[in-house]
């Protein structure tokens, strides 16, 4: 059985309660997943922007 599949399985003998805090959990972890992307992209870009502010990105760049 997949995880898909057993998290159903749990979730359909569940109370009310403790659906409403899986919920929150879930959301919580997407968001979480959201915050480390952006996270990622502000450090990506701190150490890129050296690169990018080259003489030479400016004419590759300049026909686009």
């Amino acid at each position: 059985m997949s995880t898909k599949e057993l998290l159903i399985n749990e979730i359909e003998k569940a109370p009310e309660p403790i659906l409403t805090e899986v919920l929150d959990f879930v959301h919580f972890l997407k968001a979480k997943i959201v915050r480390e992307k952006l996270d990622i992209a502000i450090v990506s870009e701190s150490s890129l922007s050296k690169d990018w502010l080259k003489p030479e990105e400016d004419e590759a760049w300049q026909n686009l």
